[in-house]
């Protein structure tokens, strides 16, 4: 079992950088791949970027892609999401999740466990 606390997040301006951290519990934190997803207010759960066990290999939404940077250090069991260039429309409760799965996947069903969540509101 792993368990999982995002943070970093806050109130910043369009076209700031802002970076959040998922730090995990546990001495299997290599085991899991690991995504990050968000969920704006009356919007679904939207795969934001995943991080395979190994941090070789990153997948990102079209949303975001050439603006966030997905990253891992398993030997302190955090994953990052560096957000760069960051717009309206990326407002929203972020969520970092882990899965058994060796590369992740992009749907929120496949993943075993969540974070509580971190909000990222960008306004003027």
């Amino acid at each position: 079992q792993v368990q999982l606390a995002e943070s970093g997040g806050g109130l910043v301006q369009p076209g700031v950088s802002l970076r959040l951290s998922c730090a995990a519990s546990g001495r299997t934190f290599s085991s899991y791949a690991m995504g990050w997803f968000r969920q704006a207010p009356g919007k679904e759960r939207e795969f934001v970027a995943r991080i395979s066990r190994s941090g070789g290999m990153t997948w990102y939404g079209d949303s975001v892609k050439g603006r966030f940077t997905i990253s891992r250090d398993n030997a302190n069991n955090a994953v990052y999401l560096q957000m760069n260039n960051l717009k309206f429309e990326d407002t929203a409760v972020y969520y970092c999740a882990a899965t058994r799965d060796s590369i992740g996947s992009d749907y929120y069903s496949a993943y075993d466990y969540w974070g509580q969540g971190t909000q990222v509101t960008v306004s003027s």
